[in-house]
């Protein structure tokens, strides 16, 4: 990751400090043909505009420095959730009191960026998500692929995070002061998204969804979202496995070694009538011992490595 520019030293701050700072966020890679919409849009609503050009080849840094933001430049790219990182802390050492995020891809209205700020103005939220799932009508456009593989990560995710999450991959995002500390992605890809929602259950930090709908166009969208929805899972289950070991590992783990317990009485007993033993069955018993001899020793060792490193008062991840 790039160090932040010195352009964030000079950027304008206002001296009333009863003014909310509000600061957009942008990761980007080669949008020469969107940014300049999204950074011009967005600007109507918010006081500075930050892109994180995630090592472009094409003008995407060029563009955006024309319009007036603020550029931050990855030598190579790293990824969606890297570039979120960097956004971040440049949105913090800016002092932004909100941060909101949108894609470099124009898919975002940024007419209903006022409707994200709300519940953070009014202290029902640290984080608010623009869901494109809490009205049937806003999820029209969606195609029916990435719908299909978006309802099934959000399956996930509620269940690890909040219970009344509707869309746990939207970028539409805005952020306070207290999550913009505390919400810093570890995760380089897409999966960054869901880590953030587990990282802000975890400092029980409060969230709201609000209904948008996306603009879906052919420019839209640079990720396969087949290679997108691998690396969100993926990224999911490290997450999770790494919060609850003993759950992760070890409930797999009782199983399996029940399964081959199962298996070594039916193996002892078909031997004690025909004085033979069936390979297929002692094999699975094997299997089974082994594999959840493992499985129960990774949950404990997890468990205990993580809770001396809460212990000591540092993120597990």
């Amino acid at each position: 990751m790039s160090l932040i520019s010195n352009q964030l030293e000079s950027g304008h701050l206002s001296e009333n400090k009863k003014e909310i700072i509000v600061v957009a966020c942008i990761p980007a890679y080669n949008e020469e043909r969107n940014i300049a919409k999204a950074i011009l849009q967005v600007q109507r609503y918010v006081g500075k505009v930050i892109v994180c050009d995630d090592g472009s080849t094409d003008m995407t840094s060029e563009i955006a420095e024309k319009l007036g933001a603020i550029v931050l430049r990855h030598s190579k790219n790293m990824g969606y959730g890297a570039a979120l990182a960097t956004l971040f802390s440049a949105a913090e050492k800016v002092g932004a009191d909100a941060l909101v995020t949108i894609d470099g891809d124009g898919q975002h209205d940024t007419t209903q960026i006022p409707k994200l700020l709300e519940p953070l103005r009014s202290g029902d939220a640290d984080l608010v998500i623009g869901s494109r799932f809490q009205r049937r009508e806003d999820a029209v456009g969606i195609p029916g692929y990435r719908k299909f593989g978006l309802e099934m990560i959000n399956g996930l995710a509620k269940k690890l995070t909040y219970d009344e999450l509707t869309d746990a991959q939207s970028g539409f995002r805005a952020y306070n002061r207290r999550a913009i500390k505390l919400l810093r992605p570890m995760e380089k890809g897409m999966g960054a998204s869901t880590e953030i929602l587990l990282k802000a259950r975890d400092a029980g930090l409060m969230l709201k969804e609000v209904p948008t709908r996306m603009n879906y166009n052919k420019d839209s969208s640079t990720h396969n979202p087949f290679v997108h929805g691998f690396d969100v899972v993926l990224s999911t289950v490290k997450q999770a496995s790494m919060r609850r070991p003993l759950l992760f590992y070890g409930v797999p783990g009782i199983l399996s070694l029940l399964t081959a317990l199962v298996f070594w009485i039916w193996t002892f007993q078909i031997f004690a009538v025909t004085k033979t033993v069936i390979t297929n069955i002692a094999l699975i018993a094997v299997g089974g011992t082994i594999m959840g001899l493992m499985l129960m020793t990774t949950a404990v060792i997890l468990w205990v490595i993580i809770g001396a490193i809460r212990e000591n008062g540092k993120e597990v991840i």
